[in-house]
């Protein structure tokens, strides 16, 4: 966590640097806006700037807006004059803080800047085994690419790798590639010279360079041009870059972490990837798991954010109940760990009783969830037509193994959906996949295709 102090505010932000410092912050302190300014450009770089709310703040924003900086701001003052607080909110900060200083409120507002809560949390098997395989990797220096669907974490393992490397005490550095307009994308990442383009006022050290002895993650990196993979390509093998405007190469000590949500194989069969970036990048692969594929993580994820938003509201902690668990494990999440989250915290904000209820389980748009994900359910439907078409002259057996293996089947191998449509406790229908299999009959995955071994259980 890097912050940068700026003002004086008669020797109270001493006292606030030291409350940092000891909750772990790396400290700057700058005297004026420009000082601030002259900081940030030569990438020692801040998570958090605190400003004396003395400053010109608003002239501040707008300096950092011109040169594309986004670091939140926190105002800082010596009374608790509500005007002055909301002076400097509307100025552009995200917070006024009174001083002298609380400890505690520093320490909040760290923790909320840093996000320390992104911890991973799980129990399904399937994220137990990505995370052994970046427990072993994290030590080294080795490119890692990360993949999987919109929300399913990538970012939060990518800080995980970081936190377990070498490198841990090394700045972590993100990138959004996809955010970044591409003719601002190549200064972001690279830096720029004094002129060398309109609006570049001074150098301005990029990225690459204020993750030096650290990380640099590059967020959904498929969205970037072409043409500047290419030069992404000669920084990673040369380890050096070139800013924009310069005249000589910089050299850099980094590692590069990426994620994608798309499938980039296809996207150097389509040519809008380079196949020789995606060699030197895809050195390790972590391959997250749609959240639909791991259901022993759902409840134990849902838990952890009731407990996240309930400290955030101050409210009490609740229990789901029965009816809450069965719409959570049931419904798809076709926006994955993200989409729960936000399910969750709506929950606790809208929850009535003394326990999570399925009422209080909801869309944005105020309906159930098992009203607006019916999709696993027609399956099991269809299926179980299917099969009652043919059952004259067949055994209870049969019918009963042909309607287990179709619905599971439908339900993409996942067990805890084929178990809540049919009715079974998931503790039944493996020890049913187990004889199937011991039969030699093909059962389906949990991640799709079929297996002719028994079935592995899941924690959860």
């Amino acid at each position: 966590m890097r912050l940068l102090i700026v003002g004086t505010l008669k020797g109270q932000l001493t006292v606030a640097t030291k409350i940092a410092m000891d909750k772990g912050a790396s400290v700057t302190h700058a005297e004026s806006s420009d000082q601030a300014m002259a900081v940030l450009r030569s990438g020692r770089g801040a998570d958090l700037m605190m400003v004396d709310v003395a400053l010109d703040i608003r002239e501040l924003v707008l300096r950092l807006e011109a040169e594309h900086i986004h670091v939140p701001i926190v105002a800082c003052g010596t009374t608790n004059d509500a005007r002055a607080a909301v002076a400097a909110i509307h100025a552009g900060a995200k917070e006024y803080i009174p001083l002298p200083p609380d400890p505690e409120m520093i320490a909040a507002v760290l923790a909320a800047v840093a996000d320390d809560s992104r911890e991973l949390v799980y129990r399904d098997q399937a994220t137990a085994n990505v995370v052994k395989l970046a427990q072993q990797i994290a030590p080294s220096d080795a490119s890692v690419l990360i993949t999987g669907e919109s929300g399913t974490g990538k970012e939060v393992l990518a800080r995980y790798v970081h936190g377990r490397s070498n490198r841990s005490r090394g700045p972590f550095i993100s990138v959004n590639c996809a955010a970044i307009p591409d003719q601002l994308l190549e200064s972001e990442l690279f830096g720029h010279e004094k002129g060398a383009f309109t609006g570049a006022v001074a150098r301005r050290v990029g990225k690459f360079e204020e993750a030096n002895g650290g990380t640099l993650l590059l967020d959904e990196i498929s969205e970037m041009e072409v043409r500047l993979q290419a030069k992404l390509l000669r920084a990673l093998q040369e380890r050096v870059i070139d800013r924009v405007g310069g005249t000589r190469p910089v050299p850099v000590d980094i590692r590069i972490l990426a994620t994608s949500n798309r499938n980039l194989a296809e996207a150097v069969r389509e040519g809008t990837f380079r196949e020789d970036l995606l060699f030197r990048l895809n050195v390790v692969n972590l391959k997250i798991p749609p959240l639909r594929e791991r259901p022993g993580d759902i409840l134990e994820l849902a838990h952890h954010f009731v407990r996240k938003y309930a400290q955030a509201n101050g409210v009490p902690v609740r229990p789901l109940s029965a009816d809450a668990k069965h719409q959570l494990t049931v419904n798809r999440w076709p926006g994955n760990v993200r989409e729960l989250e936000n399910t969750m915290h709506r929950a606790v904000l809208l929850a009535i009783g003394d326990e999570i209820g399925a009422d209080a389980i909801l869309t944005p748009d105020g309906e159930r969830l098992d009203q607006t994900r019916p999709a696993a359910v027609e399956h099991a439907t269809l299926a179980a037509e299917a099969v009652t078409r043919a059952l004259v002259g067949r055994t209870v057996a049969d019918v009963e193994r042909d309607l287990i293996l179709e619905t599971l089947k439908h339900c993409l191998g996942n067990r805890t959906h084929a178990a809540n449509i049919l009715g079974i406790s998931i503790r039944t229908l493996r020890n049913k996949l187990n004889e199937y299999s011991a039969e030699g009959v093909p059962v389906p995955a949990p991640h799709g295709g079929t297996s002719p071994h028994g079935d592995v259980r899941m924690a959860g």
